[in-house]
C-alpha cells in the first residue's frame, strides 16, 4: 500500500475545500502522496439518507482511509466558534481507531474558513486538536517563518491556515491565504517524511 497524507475536510460553501485542495498542492509538491476526502451531511431525521458515494466532488472519508494515512490535514468551516457538526459526527466514529492506537504519533494540522473576521476561526481550530490528542497524533501549526503569516490581513494564524470568506462566502482566497495553504501542505508533508525516516 503506498503511503500518503489525507486531507480530510467538510465545506458548505466551497472556501473550506478550497483551502483543502490548495494544502493538498503543497503536499504533492513535497512528492508525497495525497487523498482528498471529505464527510457527508448529517440530518435531523432518519428519513433522508446520503448516497455511499457523493454525486458530485471529493470522496466520503472511510474509517481505513484514516487509518492507513501517513498524516492528516483536518478542515472545518466555524459553526459558532466549533468544528461544523458533520465533522464532529465523523470523528465520533472513530472509537475503533482509538482503542486500536491507529493514528498515534501521527502528524496532523487543521485548517478552517470563517464568515467573518471574528467568526472563531482560532477557537475553531482549537476545537479539532482535541479528538487528535485523544488519538495521539502530533498537532503542527504554521510557523512564522511564513512571511504570509505577519502579512495576511484577512486570514492565517499559527494555529493552522484559515480564511474569511465574507457574509455572502463571496471573497475568495487572498494571495497571502494561498501562499500559508502550500506551506501548511508542505511542512506537513517534510514533517511526515522525516517521522518515516
Amino acid at each position: 500500500m503506498q503511503c500518503y497524507i489525507l486531507v480530510l475536510y467538510y465545506s458548505k460553501y466551497g472556501s473550506t475545500r478550497e483551502l483543502a485542495h490548495l494544502i493538498a498542492e503543497g503536499i504533492e509538491n513535497t512528492g508525497c502522496a495525497v487523498k482528498i476526502r471529505t464527510v457527508p451531511e448529517i440530518f435531523p431525521s432518519v428519513e433522508h439518507a446520503e448516497p455511499s458515494i457523493p454525486t458530485e466532488g471529493d470522496l466520503y472519508c472511510s474509517l481505513q482511509d484514516l487509518q492507513n494515512c501517513a498524516g492528516l490535514a483536518l478542515g472545518s468551516p466555524t459553526r459558532f466558534g466549533n468544528m461544523a457538526s458533520q465533522m464532529k459526527y465523523f470523528w465520533d466514529q472513530t472509537t475503533s481507531l482509538w482503542l486500536s492506537g491507529a493514528l498515534q504519533d501521527k502528524p496532523a494540522c487543521v485548517f478552517t474558513s470563517t464568515g467573518s473576521m471574528h467568526g472563531g476561526q482560532e477557537t475553531t481550530l482549537l476545537s479539532m486538536y482535541p479528538p487528535l490528542l485523544h488519538h495521539g497524533m502530533l498537532i503542527m501549526g504554521l510557523s512564522n517563518a511564513e512571511p504570509a503569516l505577519s502579512n495576511t490581513r484577512t486570514g492565517g494564524t499559527p494555529y493552522g491556515v484559515s480564511h474569511v470568506s465574507g457574509p455572502r462566502h463571496d471573497q475568495g482566497l487572498s494571495e497571502d491565504e494561498k501562499r500559508l495553504c502550500v506551506a501548511q501542505g508542505e511542512r506537513l508533508a517534510k514533517l511526515v517524511q522525516k517521522i518515516a525516516v
